[in-house]
């Protein structure tokens, strides 16, 4: 692989291209934008003002709905004024102003009203045209007058209509809640719009009229009897109050067209004392007020950031997501992929996108590399505790039933097997300290040969009941710096190891001598040898040549591990050569 994109396969490259593409685009699209900000400001303004005029109407048309006089409304005008910029003037039919956001509004007065307030007579919205056969009501349901329910009837209904919510929710479990119409009176509707409330939970109690409803209906049907006796109309059926009450407050049954016109003209009659009376509403803009050639508003800024903004991303999908992300997509999918194993990810680019996924390569197989010997660690961990830990158990088992007496010699085979775990252990903590980088040294000035022939002096008792020969050979300037006890260490496993596999009358020979830079320590011993395939594999944890795993070839697999890792901590190197059936040679090389 080569250390450098080539400038032609570079992403960064690709990258300047789009960019400088992407920099066209966008001022081609702001230009674009530019042209078109005067018809969308324009627009937009005349939106908010037919917006503005609708809440101006709606709000005084309610403020007329529940008082019976205009006297008072000079705060709600100020606060629509200064909420939507205009001014508003309400005068009489006649124009005689009632009141006014500013006086600059009474001298700009123009010569048509904007709208008609009267609460009695609502002037149909354009989408609520009625069909053929439907009658739409035109008096504002605000409009409520003697309806107005007293506290202690309301108080009484809400209690019923919270029995019958309970109820609801209890038997159906559906769930709805309470609203209060414009007279006091609360009505249960479902949380979802498109849900239907049954009548299982309702109550006559909750549905008939209050007396103070009672009271303004029997009003009412006088008025509208008197209207059908005025027009010679035929009431066929009892204007009753209960009848009246189900099809809703003051609305009858719809007979003929000609009945309604009465009902009509009863609720008119009955509520007129109870509204202010009609006026002529007038709105108008600031004098200062003009459409701008090029809106700069916050809005605007925003719009066309937005809109700039939208090109930059399609442009950036256009020309960068669809050629660039895809081996990115390709490495991601491969490295999420659900079996945990190693997938060699295809390289179909020359870039660092293509190095990347080559880098993936070599990172996936070292992972499983490392998870397998992980797996393979854990297992002979296990598998190194259990035989002490069995033969311990199994002599105390013994003991506990009388099939052992607990004499000395037992207590030293327990002895044994403790010992046993205990430096396995403490090679474990060694190996967890120097894979965490906390393994501690106390370096100070040593002379290596001093501490070879100690370590020699304190393996001649194994070496003679192994009926093998310990050799030393040594030169004389051997001073160097390290941590004697842990070269101790190393010295000591690598002559474990080599006593171990040396067979009768073989040799171990341990050999130290100064070379540039640093001195060499040797390890020489004439046993079984190790194969050329088991080489690279010597120093692993728990790894031994011999597949039975005795401990009359091997220790715990721990030793050589160890050593490497001290090794290491003294900034040294150790290898291993080897001629199988002949001879192998450890060689530890330390710097001065």
């Amino acid at each position: 692989m080569a250390p450098e994109v080539p400038l032609r396969n570079s992403l960064l490259l690709r990258l300047l291209i789009a960019s400088f593409a992407i920099s066209l685009v966008s001022i081609a699209a702001t230009a674009w934008l530019t042209a078109r900000s005067t018809t969308l400001a324009i627009k937009q303004e005349r939106g908010q003002i037919l917006a503005d005029d609708a809440t101006i109407q709606n709000m005084l048309e309610g403020f007329a709905a529940s008082h019976p006089s205009w006297e008072g409304a000079e705060r709600t005008v100020q606060d629509l004024a200064r909420r939507t910029g205009r001014g508003i003037v309400i005068t009489t039919r006649a124009r005689e102003v009632i009141t006014a956001s500013d006086r600059s509004s009474v001298d700009r007065l123009p010569l048509n009203a904007s709208a008609v307030i009267d609460p009695l007579h609502l002037s149909p919205l354009p989408d609520q045209g009625a069909g053929p056969s439907e009658e739409v009501s035109r008096i504002d349901p605000r409009a409520v007058g003697p309806y107005l329910l007293p506290t202690a009837e309301r108080k009484k209904l809400r209690q019923l209509a919270r029995q019958e919510v309970s109820c609801l929710y209890d038997t159906q479990g559906l769930r709805t809640h309470i609203v209060e119409e414009p007279g006091g009176r609360p009505a249960i509707r479902a949380l979802r719009s498109e849900a239907v409330i049954p009548q299982a939970c309702a109550t006559k109690d909750l549905s008939a009229p209050t007396p103070t409803e009672a009271k303004a209906l029997t009003e009412l049907t006088a008025l509208v009897r008197t209207c059908a006796a005025r027009n010679r109309i035929r009431i066929e059926e009892p204007l009753t109050i209960d009848a009246q009450f189900r099809l809703g407050q003051a609305n009858f049954e719809q007979g003929s067209s000609r009945l309604d016109d009465c009902v009509e003209e009863g609720r008119r009659e009955q509520l007129a004392p109870h509204v202010a009376p009609a006026a002529l509403l007038f709105v108008t803009s600031p004098a200062q007020s003009a459409t701008p050639i090029f809106d700069l508003s916050r809005a605007g800024t925003l719009r066309v950031l937005g809109t700039t903004g939208l090109v930059l991303t399609v442009t950036v999908t256009a020309l960068i997501a669809i050629r660039l992300i895809r081996p990115l997509r390709m490495l991601t999918n491969a490295a999420r992929d659900p079996s945990g194993r190693h997938l060699q990810i295809p390289i179909t680019t020359k870039d660092e996108i293509g190095y990347l996924a080559a880098a993936l390569n070599e990172l996936s197989e070292r992972r499983e590399r490392t998870d397998e010997q992980r797996k393979v660690m854990v297992n002979d961990i296990a598998h190194e505790l259990r035989t002490p830990l069995s033969n311990i158990r199994g002599w105390l088992d013994a003991a506990q039933d009388g099939l052992a007496d607990p004499d000395s010699s037992l207590v030293a085979s327990l002895q044994e097997e403790a010992g046993l775990l205990q430096h396995i252990i403490d090679d474990l903590q060694v190996l967890a300290a120097a894979d965490a980088g906390s393994l501690r040294l106390s370096p100070r000035k040593l002379n290596l040969r001093e501490l070879a022939e100690q370590s020699l002096d304190a393996h001649e008792t194994a070496a003679q009941a192994g009926r093998v020969a310990l050799i030393g050979h040594f030169t004389d300037d051997l001073t160097t710096e390290g941590d004697p006890v842990r070269l101790r260490q190393v010295l000591g496993n690598l002559l474990s190891n080599a006593i171990r596999h040396t067979p009768p009358n073989g040799s171990v020979t341990v050999s130290a001598y100064r070379v540039e830079g640093g001195v060499e320590l040797h390890v020489a011993d004439t046993g079984s040898g190790i194969q050329p395939e088991d080489l690279p594999r010597i120093f692993d944890r728990f790894w031994r040549a011999e597949p039975s795993r005795s401990r009359n070839t091997g220790g715990s697999g721990l030793g050589l591990s160890i050593v490497r890792h001290l090794v290491h901590a003294h900034g040294g190197e150790v290898s291993v050569v080897s001629s199988p059936g002949a001879e192998t040679v450890f060689t530890v090389r330390l710097p001065n």
